[in-house]
């Protein structure tokens, strides 16, 4: 077995002027291109298992990347003269990009928590851009994320953050990958968070909406943990049956971050969608 891995690295600059962003990716593979968005305040090595996935890289380009502010990508502009709040249509203002970037066409896309209702928008806004969507724990309106507590002086942001996000997971996920989980939100910038559950929490919303996302066109999955307290089972159950055409499936013994906290676990259900996906398309699964 090999002690390396195939998976490659880069960094593109997306944007011109103050909107100019320093962007950080990896990828693996070739193929049918899969672009993965990560989660609020964290970064693409939540995407690692996949991008280590030969059977899925022998015949997909799995793409992961760092929005800016996040990991490894810089922040744009000026960024210091401003409150830092993402919306999701600038994250997928940001996937599209990077997706023209990079020269994805179509690619599916597969996104978790601000990820995953970042997927929705895109299969709302922009259906003819991508070939398929994959919502991972993302629900027509999540309320009650968007806090202060990590911006206090008083309060050790990163701990909290971490700890926070920590108890989303499954109790049956190992514990040395939801220590990963954790020490990954440990290592966010100053507000990140913060600014990216504004996004999830307050910016987003498709009630109302679901009727307008073209399926035909960009076929969609929701796929929810049932451990996931946050967007539940329910919430994301309701919101595929108000899409029509939309798939879900609730994955058991799984929490808020499935592809990171136990990928094998949660590889069955993302293969599903996939294939899914790929045979409604007309394109290779």
């Amino acid at each position: 077995m090999s002690n390396t891995e195939a998976v490659r690295g880069g960094y593109v600059h997306l944007g011109a002027g103050d909107d100019e962003a320093r962007v950080y990716y990896e990828e693996c593979g070739e193929g049918p291109a899969l672009l993965c968005l990560h989660t609020a305040g964290a970064d693409s090595r939540q995407w690692r298992h996949l991008l280590a996935d030969e059977e899925i890289t022998s015949h997909r380009r799995v793409v992961a990347f760092d929005l800016p502010w996040h990991g490894r990508s810089l922040p744009p502009g000026r960024w210091w003269e401003r409150e830092y709040r993402l919306t999701t249509g600038e994250y997928a203002r940001r996937t599209l990009q990077l997706a023209e970037a990079l020269e994805l066409t179509r690619p599916t896309v597969v996104g978790c928590s601000v990820g995953g209702a970042t997927v929705l928008d895109l299969a709302w806004h922009h259906a003819a851009e991508i070939g398929g969507a994959i919502a991972v724990e993302a629900a027509a309106k999540i309320v009650g994320r968007f806090s202060d507590l990590s911006i206090r002086p008083d309060v050790n942001g990163a701990e909290f953050v971490a700890s926070w996000t920590y108890g989303l997971m499954a109790p049956q996920s190992p514990e040395a990958l939801r220590r990963e989980v954790w020490w990954i939100y440990a290592q966010g910038g100053p507000g990140v968070y913060r600014g990216d559950t504004w996004a999830w929490s307050e910016d987003w919303d498709l009630r109302g909406h679901e009727g307008e996302v073209d399926t035909a066109r960009c076929p969609l999955w929701i796929l929810c943990g049932e451990y996931d307290y946050v967007c539940t089972p329910e919430a994301a159950l309701a919101t595929a049956e108000a899409i029509p055409g939309a798939e879900a499936a609730v994955m058991a013994d799984l929490g808020h971050f499935p592809m990171s906290e136990d990928y094998g676990r949660f590889r069955p259900y993302l293969l599903k969608a996939l294939d899914d996906i790929a045979a409604r398309s007309g394109r290779p699964s």
